[in-house]
């Protein structure tokens, strides 16, 4: 028998980290023509979580969850350096 604590953290949406296998499963449901709501159903998983991993792999081809780093401070510094030092270079040199 289930608490009212972990019934309400299974409805309220406590940050639960997909696996990849689960990604991939939510992928291949779509590639089948399947509906966000029955892909939400099948694998029990949030319906904005099922929409958000078919969005962000149609924007970026991925399902990967760990993202891009910021430039740091001093990486921003460097680069700037380097722009006003020799400005004649094009793009391609300073990256």
């Amino acid at each position: 028998m289930q608490t009212a604590s972990t019934n309400i953290c299974e409805r309220m949406g406590c940050f639960q980290k997909l696996s990849a296998f689960k990604r991939r499963a939510v992928i291949s449901c779509h590639l089948c023509n399947k509906s966000i709501c029955e892909i939400s159903l099948l694998l029990n998983i949030p319906l904005s979580t099922v929409s958000g991993i078919i969005t962000k792999w149609k924007q970026l081809g991925t399902t990967a969850t760990d993202r891009p780093h910021k430039m740091t401070e001093r990486g921003q510094c460097m680069l700037k350096h380097t722009v006003l030092r020799s400005r004649q270079l094009s793009a391609e040199p300073i990256a």
